[in-house]
């Protein structure tokens, strides 16, 4: 395992520094100029060319590029162009709101979709199993930030249950912190309670017509025991690869979620330095984003040896 660990850490370098090319490049052969964003309407063609040689913008890409990445290497992410801050001190205050968010999503996502997806396995063609089909496809139609308005009406506006907006962080107490965070945790989860819970059924589907299931039975084993120990447990793998998988598709959901909801996690950073033009920013971002995506397949993969032993590395 040492060496499939060592092998996979290797190939993660190549990974990340194609991305940081393509992203580097996109930014830069994209319309737009920074320096024009940052002086504004009434600036003339001097004063942006000014603000363009103080943030380096008027040398060659390939320069540009070996500045950065010369940076980069030394754990320097550079200054935002917009909120005059080091890119890595702007992540750092970031941090907690997305971090909290995408747990607390994920917390309900899985707690709620495991289990109805066995329930709707186990009642295969039920009225369980056609609502949790019929939910799935509703979970795909609907966009987040369309699901997100309609239960700040409902829940927020109407029913006064929850904030509508904002973030509390965890160290002004932890009940507001919660309570400003279960709605958009909520609005973020249901794509993801609809895939799982459909892998889950599908993968608990499959285990279940397996003879050793019947021999379960056979031996007067209740149910729960049969569902829990030998369906779910050998139905594990591909519950645990789409887990993984919507942990990582957070990062895109985080995105809409936190404009919505006024939460400044990196979802917001991300859209304002984009509206900004703020390269350092968001090739900080991205560059993270993509280090976690990483992280989380690698994490997925070690865990396939827990969860089926026949797997070896």
């Amino acid at each position: 395992m040492l060496n499939f660990l060592v092998r996979r850490l290797l190939s993660t370098v190549p990974v990340l520094l194609i991305v940081a090319v393509i992203v580097f490049l996109m930014l830069r052969l994209t319309p737009g100029d920074p320096a024009a964003v940052l002086a504004g309407d009434a600036a003339n063609t001097e004063q942006i060319a000014e603000i363009r040689r103080g943030l380096g913008l008027d040398k060659s890409v390939p320069e540009q590029f070996i500045i950065w990445f010369g940076k980069l290497i030394t754990g320097d992410l550079g200054q935002s162009y917009y909120y005059k801050t080091e890119v890595t001190t702007l992540i750092g205050q970031r941090l907690e709101p997305t971090v909290s968010l995408a747990l607390i999503t994920i917390t309900i996502a899985v707690l709620v979709a495991v289990p109805l997806g066995v329930l709707a396995a186990w009642r295969f063609g039920g009225w369980l199993d056609k609502s949790l089909i019929g939910f799935s496809v509703l979970g795909f139609s609907v966009p987040v930030f369309v699901l997100a308005y309609l239960l700040i009406w409902l829940v927020s506006l109407k029913l006064g249950w929850l904030p509508v907006q904002g973030y509390r962080r965890l160290g002004n107490g932890f009940g507001p912190w919660l309570t400003h965070l279960l709605l958009p945790a909520i609005t973020l989860s249901v794509i993801y309670i609809a895939l799982i819970a459909r892998v889950t059924r599908a993968s608990v589907l499959d285990t279940l017509g397996e003879d050793y299931i019947r021999t379960a039975r056979a031996k007067g084993l209740p149910e729960r025991k049969v569902l829990l120990r030998h369906a779910l447990a050998n139905a594990a793998v591909p519950i645990i690869t789409v887990i993984g998988i919507g942990i990582a598709l957070l990062i895109g959901g985080v995105v809409v979620t936190e404009s919505v909801y006024a939460i400044p996690g990196l979802g917001r950073l991300t859209v304002d330095a984009v509206l900004a033009r703020d390269f350092p920013t968001i090739q900080g971002v991205i560059l993270l984003f993509s280090v976690v995506y990483v992280g989380i397949n690698l994490l997925v993969d070690l865990s396939y040896v827990f969860f089926d032993p026949r797997i070896r590395y």
